[in-house]
């Protein structure tokens, strides 16, 4: 080799490092952007989510202010904004019980403040007595944490920012103000009190649909960490099922109030009466996924028709969520519900006790199912034949 092309092959090496990193720092920006730009789409759609929520203490904060100067003469009313983007912001989601609860501390804490700034004045130990006395008369009404810290933090309010003694009760009335305004905006203008059950209820029958296909591909492969994996999300629906509840119970009691829900009161009464049947539900597809746990950590086979319930199982309960998703109760399911009812009273009994237990959950959710579509027990029951 020529002695000249030493060098010039050296000299290749520092270009080709700065190529290389000049290509390692395009790519590293270019997922910098790409981070960024799905960073701000998710601050825009959290932003999209909570826009009504915003646009409503807004109105209700201004609106309160309005009327406290209008309509209580009051040149100040603060209290009147303030109680009701309390009342409003801590109730979002959950609505009329969470505004009366917070409502009821507000309330008493403004009130017992300026019932103190009177008698006694402001002061170190008029704030410790203050609180003590706010946050002992909510306990007395059996009150929740929430409204008891709500009771306690206005009382201190009305001591430390606006302690004027010659208002009387100025600020008790502007709390009240706030205080009902923020219950009737959550009466008249609720933001997804009846919408809320049937989406939560159509994502519980889609996380029963999901849980199901789990357990069926880890019984057909005998993996045994799967199905701990699938168990765990079987126990996961408990909590689901709780905030299913709250959120019914809190759609029936808005639809019951509010005027402008009248139309809507039973498809959330029908909503709220599916809660039982899908407990049930859920308590079943726990009960099937401890088997499968036990089943794979056995080495037991389950056969083949059994597993194929599970997958036609997950099927129907999966087009129950969608009827759900779309206003509708599932009624329109109880065909292909009977189909594979029926399917499951001829396979008879085979194989080992897990598969037998797998299959008796597995009629015991179709009968679940049928109560789901608006059937009592007794009718859900006798579409489920007894097995050959």
């Amino acid at each position: 080799m020529a002695e000249g092309q030493f060098p010039s092959a050296r000299a290749t090496r520092p270009t080709r490092l700065v190529g290389e990193v000049a290509l390692r720092a395009f790519d590293l920006s270019e997922h910098a952007v790409g981070l960024a730009r799905d960073e701000q789409h998710r601050r825009v759609e959290r932003w999209r989510s909570r826009l009504f929520m915003i646009l409503q203490i807004s109105v209700a904060a201004g609106t309160a202010w309005f009327l406290g100067q209008h309509l209580l003469g009051h040149t100040m009313p603060f209290f009147a904004s303030v109680a009701a983007i309390i009342c409003l912001g801590f109730s979002f989601g959950q609505r009329v019980s969470r505004v009366v609860e917070v409502a009821c501390g507000v309330f008493i804490g403004v009130m017992t403040g300026d019932l103190f700034v009177m008698l006694v004045g402001t002061g170190p130990w008029q704030i410790m007595l203050v609180c003590f006395v706010a946050m002992s008369v909510a306990t007395w009404f059996n009150a929740k944490p929430l409204m008891i810290n709500q009771a306690g933090i206005q009382a201190a309010t009305v001591m430390t920012l606006m302690p004027a003694p010659d208002e009387g009760f100025s600020r008790w009335a502007d709390a009240l103000l706030g205080c009902c305004l923020a219950l009737l905006f959550a009466l008249v203008a609720p933001t997804s009190p009846v919408q809320k059950p049937r989406r939560k209820a159509a994502a519980v029958l889609q996380q029963v649909s999901r849980t199901l296909r789990e357990a069926r591909q880890a019984l057909a492969s005998g993996d045994a960490e799967a199905a701990s994996v699938t168990l765990r999300h079987a126990r996961d629906t408990e909590r689901e099922l709780t905030q299913l509840v709250e959120a019914a119970n809190e759609g029936v009691a808005v639809a019951r109030y509010s005027p402008l829900l009248r139309s809507e009161r039973d498809h959330v009464q029908a909503i709220a009466e599916i809660v039982a049947p899908l407990d049930r539900l859920l308590r079943n597809l726990r009960v099937l996924a401890r088997r499968a746990t036990i089943a794979t950590w056995r080495g037991e086979k389950v056969p083949e028709p059994y597993l194929r319930v599970l997958d036609e199982l997950a099927d129907v309960t999966d087009f129950c969520a969608q009827e759900l998703a779309a206003r509708r109760l599932p009624s329109r399911a109880r065909g292909r519900i009977e189909l594979v009812a029926r399917a499951t009273a001829q396979m008879g009994v085979q194989g080992s006790m897990s598969g037998i237990v797998v299959l008796a959950q597995a009629r015991s959710m179709l009968v679940d199912l049928l109560e789901l579509t608006g059937m009592s027990y007794a009718e859900a029951r006798s579409l489920v034949p007894e097995m050959d």
